[in-house]
């Protein structure tokens, strides 16, 4: 399934390619969210055009919930159902259960939780995780696993990390058990934890690294702690992750945060961050980052920088998007929606041009800089 094409000389950085029946990957790579079978404010054909998206991410949790399986079963899964054509990753929903922690029970069997839709009672299995990927067709599933909180304590962080591990292959014993629906192969990432503990983080790479899955993914990071600690753990982790396989670090991040992790070997990345911040005003920018509620843009009626090419660049002035995002207009978040996924796909693509290049580790912190410059 994945391809390591070359490896950067002067960090962990390599590129690579993630082949599924959806289409081929180029690694390092982002995929933008689309938790509910929709990408928020964007819709697919931007996606394709002008984003360029090579993977999107769908979420198990949510879309068990609304629509439901039977609804999904019938459109022919997550691909038909949403107009998609290109690949998809699910994750199994485990971070959103588990962010319900007044409204679930944990259990070895699997965790029983109130919807937050409707307080009906559900529970997740590893094995009903697996039923309902297959289900969605997903060309990446995700194990179910626990994400613990931070700060943890190390006996909890052991236990939870234990747990995932039991869980894992419950999961991967489900999928080598089963078979998909609709006719395309599916593919299943492990996911280690082991909170911010090295000794812990070890072991969980090692054991998910025994399994064999066809990925692997770091979980349990970027829930508050902080960033220098995020890529600490992440640079550990992936000396001990094998490298004829996929490395894919869950839920994060900025701009800086995508290149620390390319830096430190990480090949695959999911967030929201693009499209929410973007709802909020929050835009990234090859020169910064730019608060479009700021009245600094009140009277600029110029471009930001128009050779980038998004609507945001060089189709509406600031000033029109400023008084957009004032007036709470929904065309304002679109812009900025689509210019931010276009930003992060562009840097993936910056990024794997330098590491093809040899140049990589003496850009990367320049591009540090500037990703967190604020105009």
């Amino acid at each position: 399934m994945f391809q390591l094409i070359k490896n950067d000389t002067d960090t962990k950085a390599r590129l690579g390619e993630l082949k599924t029946d959806h289409g081929t990957i180029q690694t390092p790579i982002f995929m933008p969210v689309g938790t509910i079978a929709t990408v928020k404010a964007v819709n697919q054909i931007d996606l394709a055009e002008k984003i360029k998206a090579q993977i999107i991410l769908g979420n198990t949790y949510h879309l068990y919930l609304r629509p439901g399986n039977e609804i999904m079963s019938a459109a022919g899964g997550l691909h038909k159902f949403m107009k998609w054509n290109g690949p998809i990753l699910t994750d199994s929903g485990g971070y959103q259960v588990f962010s319900l922690s007044d409204n679930r029970k944990l259990e070895e069997r699997g965790v029983t939780f109130k919807s937050h839709l409707d307080g009906s009672k559900h529970q997740f299995t590893p094995e009903s995780v697996v039923h309902t990927e297959r289900v969605l067709g997903s060309d990446i599933m995700m194990v179910l696993d626990e994400c613990p909180p931070y700060p943890s304590t190390y006996e909890y962080a052991k236990n939870s990390m234990e747990l995932t591990h039991r869980w894992a292959k419950r999961c991967k014993t489900a999928f080598d058990n089963s078979e998909g629906h609709y006719g395309h192969k599916q593919h299943l990432f492990g996911i280690c934890q082991g909170s911010t503990y090295k000794d812990l983080r070890t072991q969980s790479a090692e054991a998910i690294a025994e399994m064999d899955f066809d990925g692997n993914a770091i979980g349990g990071l970027s829930v508050g702690e902080p960033n220098e600690l995020m890529y600490e753990m992440t640079d550990l982790v992936t000396d001990v992750l094998p490298a004829e396989k996929a490395r894919y670090l869950m839920g994060v991040g900025t701009p800086a945060d995508l290149l620390h992790g390319v830096a430190n070997g990480v090949d695959m990345f999911d967030c929201v961050m693009p499209t929410r911040n973007a709802r909020n005003g929050t835009v990234f920018t090859r020169e910064g980052i730019v608060n479009m509620k700021n009245a600094k843009w009140k009277n600029h009626h110029q471009f930001l920088d128009e050779s980038f090419g998004t609507d945001f660049t060089s189709t509406y002035t600031m000033a029109y998007i400023h008084h957009l995002f004032r007036c709470n207009e929904i065309l304002g978040m679109m812009i900025a929606s689509v210019h931010n996924l276009t930003f992060y796909l562009w840097l993936m693509e910056e990024i794997r041009s330098h590491i093809d290049a040899g140049t990589f580790g003496s850009w990367y912190p320049q591009m540090i800089e500037k990703v967190t410059n604020r105009l």
